[in-house]
């Protein structure tokens, strides 16, 4: 009789947890690109570090001339100081902020990170893959939304701040970051959006 009342007392339903409701949601293992804040000056390191663990990580790198008292040297920097882009499901996540260097993942709000477009990360892409000289810019929303319809670039989305005559500068920002990369263009190869 003991025996009937403990089973009595057994749930039959499972009721589904937190973490059973989260996984049954796609977007947590579908992989995406998310921005990640790095310790100071770790971002070469903390890319070596993920790629070891299998992460698929892309850190955007430009190459400036730096002059100390006895020399002057080219070196490779990252575009975009402090971050590096990682493309991966959000069950990973605490896999990559647990590798060192590792800050967090960069979200509009504090719960959840917020993935990076892929049509951004594809347009820095191409401007690192062309070899084109971008630098670090200021930080714009405002502003005329162009594509580049010609040339090496064409498809590249972003904002354009007038040079000169001919020439003017296209200003790709990324929202999520607050970070902006320029290049210069020739105003005949842009339209309007």
């Amino acid at each position: 009789m003991g025996l009937a009342i403990a089973e009595e007392l057994t749930p039959t339903r499972n009721f589904p947890t937190l973490f059973d409701r989260e996984r049954s949601l796609g977007k947590y293992e579908v992989p995406q690109w998310y921005a990640l804040y790095t310790r100071s000056r770790h971002e070469k390191f903390l890319n070596r570090e993920l790629n070891k663990k299998g992460v698929e990580t892309f850190l955007p790198l430009r190459r400036v001339t730096r002059r100390w008292s006895d020399r002057k040297k080219m070196i490779e920097e990252p575009l975009f100081q402090g971050y590096l882009f990682v493309r991966i499901p959000l069950l990973n996540r605490l896999m990559v902020l647990n590798t060192t260097g590792a800050v967090c993942l960069i979200g509009s709000s504090r719960t959840e990170p917020s993935p990076v477009p892929e049509h951004d990360i594809w347009s820095l892409r191409r401007f690192i893959e062309e070899e084109i000289q971008v630098d670090p810019y200021p930080y714009l929303k405002q502003g005329q939304k162009v594509r580049i319809r010609s040339g090496p670039l064409k498809r590249v989305e972003g904002f354009i701040v007038r040079k000169d005559k001919h020439n003017c500068r296209l200003v790709l920002s990324l929202d999520l970051m607050m970070q902006s990369i320029s290049v210069e263009v020739d105003e005949a190869c842009v339209e309007v959006v």
